[in-house]
């Protein structure tokens, strides 16, 4: 082919070129046998497959030796199209940075972003050239295993996360040797699987469709991600991975999307248990038609879809237009150029796992932490006690500190985790005793350890609990109608409590977690989530004061499973709840309080914030103006620390009912003791619109309220504006 070619002219000339065979082969995805996360369909010879022109892409291929074996037998093929690989870099390849969720607790899309880009480097290093992430799914019900893999609950933050992580991911764009193709998924609505049950149907109105769960799809197609993938749910009644509206009308129509679309795992086949077709030659029909372009390890293309064309059921334009599409991106990667080009095992020792690397790992999870509690400013511990007794399950854990979705690199001392007790003894000199006691395990009932724990206790200037989840309890498949702490870690807590010793609770998991005696009782209460390769070093960090705490909860943290779904952004009724001790015919539960346990939006630090002095630069707008908004933000304490100022809107009459309030913008800033500085925010009409009765996005004259503050519960500053007809 002429080298100088435009790719879509490359592209036409190679799809001349093509059987029939060949291209459906293109859009079949197989796994390799290591390491599957789902079942494994393909039959016979995966290499003899490939020899044959039958497969385009493999996925679960691990390191530069393994995929040139693959690679090798595609250049065995007739035409010698090269191979994607694909694999799961959720949050880190070699080096593991913090789960998702707890990254979204940073609300820094510099670090978010950074994380994505060490996590693109080395897995293109190691021959990877396409992740299957960002997972940009809403989701409002912490029972929900899959919720530690996104962004929370909020649309506009998942937006701008979206954006950050496909940026990451995908660096200065495909053909870049550290850069690997990008993948929203799982498109769309998965987040609000019914009952929060893993795969499981979902059942909304387009209006929360459009207005909660597709905004992150949206921005990660402006973003420019490389792929889709779809969903393993229904929605409405139609299957996504067959769903016509989601994919041709919306993502390919409407947004005009030209990547390709990937089937989640096998979601092709498993149209047949939904009922919605009653076989694989149906089941290919539906995802073809619909706009899926590949087959996720699911043999209904490769099995099917020849025959069906050749019948006429299918149209061969629907073929081409997904061959076309992924071949664009082989091109863009530059793998038919060289198809050995992310292949380079020097490149791969140099880059993966590197000690910097590691430094930014640590950095990453210092600011995903949230403190929730800290009575009597206990945090920040004192380097100089004499002794400091480290008690619970996860106190020395290692492999729970990668969390769900970490790669499976083996035990070893170069790519375990560092733990909490390792943390801690890093940081301590040698005139501090460390004094350790597990008290019991993560989730059975035996409390024989008990004793040894309040012995510990009892000898210690202070004691540190690690609490919470294996890492193995919260991700895919992993959802729970019970998700308050499990086993009676809670009971060793107040075992240890009675000791009157001074406490401080780490909460490690990943997802929202019920411990109401806990944050009734401990006086101090960090939520470490799950936090990677330098959890321990990072954890040890935050209690000794060498880095102050900075994390906002993503994601609202009921008191009881009964209030779930739970979110801030709710609508008020024609009887809301004004006060919480007037319950009597209000939308109100009357058995608890009925606010979250942490709100959206909340974490504390060790130093504290004053807004004051805020000014609007007009009290009216039209559509084509804007309001500037400013405000000053002084720390008030005496560390030094960042704050996450953020602003929501609340429209108070539309023809459609808004809600109560909604996040418009955000800000994290860096304050030094004492330290004031003006902090700007503008509204234009973008921020006022919403999707009116006939769902066409558009603003409508009225008043709006401003509120700012610390978290969505938190608000320090308020004031209002009235938006009016463009004259």
């Amino acid at each position: 082919m002429d080298s100088q070619a435009p790719i879509a002219q490359k592209v036409d000339q190679l799809l001349l070129k093509m059987t029939l065979e060949e291209k459906v082969g293109q859009l079949n995805q197989y796994a390799s046998y290591k390491n599957a996360t789902g079942p494994i369909n393909s039959t016979g010879n995966i290499v003899d497959e490939i020899k044959q022109g039958r497969v385009g892409s493999i996925l679960k291929v691990n390191g530069t030796v393994d995929i040139r074996i693959y690679q090798q037998a595609a250049m065995q093929s007739r035409l010698k199209i090269p191979l994607l690989f694909g694999e799961d870099v959720i949050h880190g390849y070699h080096t593991t940075f913090p789960i998702p969720l707890a990254e979204a607790s940073s609300w820094d899309m510099a670090a978010i972003g950074l994380s994505a880009r060490i996590a693109a480097t080395e897995a293109a290093a190691s021959g990877i050239n396409w992740t299957f992430a960002p997972m940009v799914d809403i989701s409002r019900d912490p029972r929900w295993g899959r919720i530690m893999e996104g962004a929370g609950e909020d649309p506009y933050l998942g937006s701008q996360i979206a954006i950050a992580r496909v940026k990451g991911f995908q660096g200065n764009g495909l053909g870049s040797l550290d850069a690997v193709m990008a993948c929203a998924k799982h498109f769309a609505a998965y987040g609000a699987a019914i009952a929060g049950r893993d795969y499981n149907s979902v059942d909304i109105s387009d209006r929360t469709l459009w207005e909660v769960y597709l905004p992150p799809f949206k921005a990660a197609v402006d973003a420019g991600a490389a792929t889709f993938m779809n969903s393993f749910n229904e929605l409405n009644g139609i299957p996504a991975t067959g769903n016509t509206y989601l994919q041709r009308d919306i993502l390919k129509g409407q947004w005009g999307y030209k990547g390709f679309v990937v089937s989640d795992w096998g979601s092709i086949t498993e149209m047949i248990n939904h009922g919605f077709v009653a076989d694989k030659r149906h089941a290919a029909m539906a995802a073809i038609t619909a706009g899926c372009d590949m087959d996720m390890e699911g043999r209904s293309y490769i099995d099917n879809l020849p025959q069906l064309v050749k019948s006429g059921a299918v149209s061969v334009a629907l073929i081409d237009d997904a061959v076309r599409r992924i071949l664009q991106k082989k091109f863009e990667l530059g793998l038919f150029d060289d198809p050995f080009r992310f292949c380079n095992t020097e490149r791969e020792k140099t880059v993966v796992n590197s000690p910097e690397n590691k430094a930014i790992a640590r950095s990453v999870a210092q600011k995903s932490m949230v403190l929730l509690k800290n009575d009597n400013q206990l945090l920040p511990l004192s380097k100089n006690l004499k002794q400091i007794a480290l008690i619970g399950p996860l106190a020395k854990a290692k492999k729970d500190m990668r969390g769900f979705w970490a790669l499976p690199w083996g035990e070893s001392d170069e790519t375990d985790p560092v733990s909490l007790y390792e943390g801690i003894q890093n940081k301590l000199g040698n005139n501090t005793t460390l004094l350790y006691a597990k008290g019991c395990n993560i989730d059975d009932t035996v409390r024989a350890g008990f004793a040894d724990a309040v012995k510990a206790a009892q000898q210690a200037d202070v004691v540190v609990m690690a609490v919470g989840e294996a890492f193995d309890m919260s991700g895919e498949a992993k959802s729970r109608a019970n998700i308050h702490i499990p086993g009676v870690q809670e009971d060793l807590i107040k075992a240890i409590r009675a000791t009157g010793k001074p406490l401080v609770v780490l909460v490690m998991g990943g997802r929202p977690l019920i411990f109401n005696w806990t944050a009734d009782h401990a006086p101090a209460i960090l939520y470490t989530w799950w936090l990677g390769t330098e959890a321990g070093n990072a954890m040890a960090d935050v209690l000794f004061g060498d880095y102050n705490p900075s994390g906002k909860l993503p994601v609202s943290f009921p008191r009881s499973e009964g209030q779930i779904p739970i979110y801030y952004s709710y609508k008020s009724t024609g009887r809301p709840l004004i006060s919480p001790a007037d319950v009597v015919y209000k939308s109100a539960y009357i058995d608890q309080l009925n606010t979250p346990r942490y709100a959206f939006g909340y974490g504390l630090s060790y130093t504290s914030f004053k807004y004051s002095d805020l000014k609007l630069s007009a009290k009216t707008m039209n559509d084509k103006q804007k309001i500037l908004i400013s405000f000053a933000l002084t720390n008030t304490g005496k560390y030094a620390g960042e704050e996450v100022a953020q602003l929501y809107l609340h429209d108070r009459v539309a023809s459609v009912t808004r809600p109560v309030k909604e996040l418009k913008d955000f800000i994290k800033v860096n304050l030094k003791p004492s330290e004031t500085c003006v902090v700007n925010f503008e509204i234009d009409s973008k921020k006022l619109a919403f999707y009116n009765q006939k769902m066409i996005w558009s603003t409508e004259p009225g008043m709006f309220d401003i509120m700012i503050g610390s978290a969505s519960d938190d608000i320090r500053l308020t004031d209002t504006f009235q938006l009016i007809k463009t004259q």
